[in-house]
C-alpha cells in the first residue's frame, strides 16, 4: 500500500497537464483550478481502487467526467452572473499582439467543435496522450479516437479556411 508521500510523488508532476486540460475544457482559470482540486480529492480518496500502474489516464478520466458533469449542470442552470456584476479584471481585454489574437481565434474554433471532437483533439494534441490512453480517458475504442481525431482536424481546418463561418453546420458531400 502506498503512503500519502508516495501518492504525492506520483500525482504532483501530472498537475500542470491536468490544469491545462481543465482550462481548455472550461475556458475559465478559476473554475479549472477548482476542477483539478476536485480531481485530486477524488483520486486520493479512491487511490486504493485504482487499476494499473499508470495513473495518468485514470486522472484524466476523472477530470473529463467531472468537467462534462459541470458543463451539463451549467447548461441547465444558465449564466450564473449578470455582465454588470462581473469585476472588470475578469472581463476580456483586447489582445495587443497578433499572436494572442491568433491563439484566441484557434481557441474559439476549437470551442466550436463538438465536445467529442474537442476532447480528443485536446487530449492527443495538447496533452500528448497516446491513442490508447485517450481511449481509456473517454471510454471509447481506440479506433473511435483515431476517427474522431481525423474528423476534428478536418473540421478545424475547414473552419479556419472559412473564418469559422461553419461552426454550427457540418458541410455536406454529394456521394454518387
Amino acid at each position: 500500500m502506498r503512503t500519502p508521500t508516495d501518492i504525492i510523488e506520483v500525482v504532483q508532476p501530472l498537475i500542470p497537464a491536468l490544469r491545462r486540460y481543465a482550462r481548455a475544457l472550461l475556458r475559465d482559470r478559476d473554475d479549472a483550478d477548482d476542477l483539478v482540486q476536485d480531481v485530486l480529492e477524488r483520486a486520493v480518496a479512491r487511490w486504493h481502487l485504482r487499476q494499473g500502474a499508470n495513473p495518468r489516464p485514470w486522472l484524466f478520466s476523472i477530470l473529463h467526467n467531472l468537467a462534462i458533469d459541470l458543463l451539463r449542470q451549467r447548461a441547465r442552470r444558465g449564466a450564473p452572473l449578470e455582465l454588470d456584476t462581473v469585476p472588470e479584471e475578469r472581463l476580456a481585454v483586447p489582445a495587443s499582439q497578433e499572436a494572442t489574437v491568433e491563439q484566441a481565434d484557434i481557441l474559439t474554433l476549437i470551442a466550436g467543435l463538438p465536445e467529442e471532437h474537442r476532447s480528443v483533439l485536446l487530449l492527443i494534441g495538447v496533452e500528448e496522450l497516446s491513442y490508447a490512453e485517450a481511449a481509456t480517458v473517454l471510454g471509447v475504442a481506440q479506433g473511435t479516437i483515431m476517427s474522431r481525431l481525423s474528423r476534428a482536424r478536418e473540421r478545424l481546418r475547414r473552419m479556419e479556411e472559412t473564418g469559422g463561418a461553419n461552426l454550427l453546420r457540418p458541410s455536406l458531400r454529394i456521394v454518387s
